[in-house]
């Protein structure tokens, strides 16, 4: 099998020079080939000049591609098409996914605290811990407390709490049981669009999700183990590095003893420390502290004051901070912009990373977000979807190469775009605007790691344009767009491409006796 002999660069290269002229005045019939060569050169990793290797590699991997494209043209059973809940099992058996699975995909940029981690661990671990009460609500959902029986009265906020290690012991199928606990802590469902009909009713089952995860996850014992497996699956998936948006919420004790922030982030301190010992490839972990976008003036004004001291005090840690939960139903940005302009009327740079742009209700306050964020100097934008609605917002992250954290998933499963072939980073990934891509929060997604979502935007989002130095500069954004210290950055680099040319050899060991 040889790969096709040519040199994408230096071809692209003479292509401008070529259409330099040719932008004066109207193009004809004969430029439409440059034309298209300049197009592939704007994309994503298009100006990457590729090696003989890559270029072998990228053989390889356009063959499958197309393969798997045609196949989902004809049988109308593309995953980036479905809704994710029913493609995952179709994605797990895609070539180009056990490719994507392989590949060192830098960092994840975008990830929250109580979803890291697959639920199946929490099921299987967690709940089996001695002294773990479950409490099923009137509302349908869960809630999870761990407490001796002296110290049980002191939790008040269900009726009737269960020891589940007795519970277990009394019921027929425990199998189906910790199924159900399955199903109450992710979103997975058979048929999504009658499970949740709108956005609202889907965020108010996420809200659910997380304040049952984080019952179990804010138990001192499992907060570090939780952490430490979390940091796990994404070694496994190749990734080597994670930022986290944490809420930090108080952790407690059997006994009822809270444990602060500050506990939590020495915490995520040494358990990163422990992950990078045991797995030397592992860069570590940052942590950009949240609170919810529904707070009050005065609240909001206590946390930034709160943030100014966790940044000040565990400056290698914490990097900066967010606001989380719906966009649609919290205040704007500019609700707070009294409150976040603090730090800078102190002389302090408190690096922000606001989420800005999750709606589809153009014309809002809300929809301002996306411009707020940047005259507010954030570093990055979460998902920014509506991007495309405001081009002077769009041209000034592209000008300030401020990226976007695009989540394929997320974007779908929370009902922003149904088929990924849609979600306006097709048209980012076209003119090569800085973005890098995460997972938001995989377990509730049913998803492991980066990969999935890697997929669904090499295959449906960057369709067979994307290439494979699509995927090379999408891993490398992560960590140029990322809040490591430049020492850090180029260190990190330089490990990221000693695992890209191992990836590439595997992979031409993959398929050196195959025909495509």
């Amino acid at each position: 099998m040889n790969a096709p002999n040519f040199r994408k660069g230096t071809a692209v290269f003479s292509v401008i020079l070529c259409l330099f002229a040719v932008c004066q005045t109207f193009p004809t019939l004969a430029d439409r080939d440059a034309l298209m060569k300049l197009e592939q050169f704007e994309f994503t990793g298009g100006n990457l000049l590729s090696t003989e290797k890559e270029l072998r590699v990228n053989y390889i991997v356009e063959k499958l591609k197309r393969k798997e494209i045609t196949e989902g043209m004809k049988t109308g059973s593309f995953p980036p098409a479905m809704h994710f809940f029913r493609a995952r099992e179709l994605i797990e058996q895609s070539p180009i996914f056990n490719i994507i699975q392989k590949m060192p995909k830098g960092a994840g940029l975008h990830l929250h605290d109580y979803a890291l981690l697959s639920v199946d661990w929490l099921v299987k671990n967690a709940t089996y811990l001695p002294n773990c009460y479950v409490c099923f609500t009137p509302t349908g959902s869960i809630k999870f407390h761990y407490f001796s029986r002296k110290h049980q009265k002191r939790l008040a906020s269900c009726s009737e709490w269960i020891l589940l290690e007795q519970y277990r012991k009394q019921i027929r199928n425990v199998t189906e049981f910790d199924n159900s606990l399955f199903r109450n802590l992710t979103l997975m469902t058979e048929n999504p669009e009658e499970a949740y009909p709108s956005q609202n009713i889907i965020w108010k089952r996420f809200v659910e999700i997380f304040a049952a995860a984080s019952s179990l996850i804010s138990y001192a014992p499992v907060f570090k183990t939780y952490f430490y497996e979390a940091l796990k699956e994404f070694h496994h998936d190749n990734v080597q590095y994670i930022e986290i948006r944490a809420l930090l919420l108080p952790v407690y004790e059997l006994d009822g003893t809270l444990h602060d922030k500050d506990w939590c982030i020495l915490a995520y301190q040494d358990v990163a420390k422990q992950f990078k010992t045991d797995h030397p490839d592992f860069v570590g972990t940052k942590v950009i502290f949240s609170v919810h976008r529904s707070l009050n003036n005065s609240e909001m004004k206590t946390m930034i004051t709160e943030a100014l001291r966790l940044y000040k005090k565990f400056p290698e840690t914490v990097v900066g901070f967010d606001m989380v939960g719906q966009e649609d139903a919290g205040h704007p940005l500019w609700y707070f912009k009294n409150e976040l302009l603090i730090p800078a009327k102190m002389g302090i740079k408190l690096p922000y990373f606001f989420h800005a742009g999750e709606t589809d209700w153009e014309g809002m306050s809300i929809d301002e977000n996306i411009l707020d964020a940047l005259l507010l100097n954030t570093s990055r934008i979460g998902h920014g979807y509506s991007i495309n609605k405001h081009p002077v917002a769009k041209k000034l992250s592209k000008t300030l190469d401020v990226p976007l954290e695009v989540c394929p998933i997320s974007n779908q499963v929370l009902m922003l775009v149904s088929n990924l072939q849609n979600h306006p980073a097709a048209a980012w990934m076209a003119e090569g605007h800085p973005m890098v891509i995460s997972a938001d929060d995989p377990a509730v997604f049913g998803a492991r790691g980066l990969s999935y979502d890697f997929y669904e935007a090499f295959m449906g989002i960057g369709g067979l344009k994307a290439e494979l130095t699509t995927l090379k500069q999408l891993a490398l954004n992560s960590i140029k767009y990322s809040a490591m210290s430049a020492q850090v950055k180029a260190e990190t680099t330089k490990l990221w491409l000693k695992k890209w040319d191992q990836f590439l050899d595997d992979v031409l060991n993959m398929f050196r006796n195959d025909e495509l």
